[in-house]
């Protein structure tokens, strides 16, 4: 079986494969504090969870974008999974061609995605993430990832008005009665929802501009259910299109 871990600023993903199949999968919140030592018994017990061991894995495959965890994690996978995880960084196969003028700046979870996206959809398609930020990822028909847009993530923009607006509460993410808030929280949650909402369809409406009428539309990260259902400009909706990015960049690199 392979492991592949997406570390991301506000959740660790992971994703447990059995050949190309996704069995457990898992959302945790990132811990900035914890040591390898933490990591590894989290590991082994997400295992013991899926009723697996140490012996049941043959590969372990991560990608992160969170410099000071990276190393964190690999030591946690060598002395707790005994395994050299393959690390999605500069000199490893993806299958694709960087068109960014520095592709070395290029978050691995964007390549992940674009590698997903182009074995399972195909291109042209515009790849809007929603994680700690909200990126836009440009794909060509020929699987080229020429770029995209980053903007503020959700959760973000709400904890900033939160902790920047003495007035405004800290509130959940929910779809409110109306587009009119009749209260402070209804308010919010409109203009934090449906104003991402009509971003991303005015955003996509960019792309397809440059892309081409034919542009698929996948969203992923933990936000993405929630937006698509409030739009039509989504076509697939892939939650865990980063750990299947993962899969296969492992495959590729063996």
């Amino acid at each position: 079986m392979l492991l592949t871990i997406d570390v991301g600023n506000t959740n660790l993903t992971l994703g447990l494969y059995d050949g190309d199949q996704l069995g457990r999968h898992w959302r945790l919140a990132t811990d900035h504090a914890r040591m390898p030592d933490e990591y590894g018994l989290q590991f082994l017990g997400l295992l013991q969870n899926a009723g697996k061991t140490i012996n049941d894995l043959h590969g372990v495959a991560l990608a992160s974008v969170v410099p000071p965890l990276t190393m964190r994690v690999v030591q946690a996978c060598r002395e707790y999974l005994k395994l050299e995880p393959l690390l999605v960084d500069t000199g490893v196969k993806t299958g694709i061609k960087i068109r960014y003028e520095d592709p070395r700046a290029v978050g691995a979870d964007r390549i992940c995605d674009a590698v997903a996206v182009m074995k399972t959809y195909g291109g042209p398609a515009c790849v809007v993430d929603f994680g700690t930020a909200t990126t836009f990822n440009a794909i060509t028909k020929e699987g080229e990832y020429l770029g995209g847009a980053i903007t503020a993530g959700i959760n973000l923009a709400a904890e900033a008005l939160f902790t920047r607006a003495a007035k405004l509460p800290r509130i959940d993410l929910q779809r409110p009665p109306s587009v009119i808030g009749r209260n402070t929280v209804h308010a919010m949650q409109s203009g934090l929802l449906f104003g991402y909402v009509s971003m991303v369809e005015g955003m996509v409406s960019r792309f397809r501009s440059e892309l081409g009428r034919e542009m698929k539309v996948i969203a992923t990260g933990g936000l993405a259910e929630v937006v698509a259902q409030e739009t039509k400009v989504i076509d697939i909706i892939a939650p865990w299109l980063t750990l299947d990015g993962l899969r296969l960049i492992w495959e590729l690199n063996q």
